[in-house]
């Protein structure tokens, strides 16, 4: 599956942004879908996934209660609504999918991933 992240950008701190990953190439309510993010010098860290019928999600520590991941099977899109950004959140962030019934946290259990899209934001 092919995966193309967009909605990306500059936003002052307390904004919102909502980032989408359109898929194509593949049956995209057979994947989980999920979201990852890497900041400058660090590693790529969880942010977010969503399973196949949009029924379960998790999130990663620090986004809890501000981020919500989203899927519309339909439109073979994911989105994440980043709400009340810290600077901290500035990062590329990357959409991934897994071919499995369950939602994963670990990079390395997801199978495609799309190009990334950046988000800054300033103080």
């Amino acid at each position: 599956v092919q995966l193309q992240a967009s909605g990306g950008g500059l936003v002052q701190a307390r904004g919102s942004l909502r980032l989408s990953c359109a898929a194509s190439g593949r049956t995209f309510s057979n994947y989980v879908m999920g979201w990852f993010r890497q900041a400058p010098g660090k590693e790529r860290e969880f942010v977010a996934a969503i399973s196949r019928s949009g029924g379960s999600t998790a999130y990663g520590d620090s986004v809890k209660g501000r981020f919500i991941i989203s899927r519309d099977n339909t439109k073979n899109t994911v989105f994440l609504q980043m709400n009340g950004l810290k600077p901290e959140d500035t990062a590329v962030y990357y959409c991934a999918a897994r071919s499995s019934l369950n939602v994963a946290t670990k990079q390395a259990l997801y199978d495609f991933w799309g190009q990334g899209t950046q988000v800054t934001v300033s103080s």
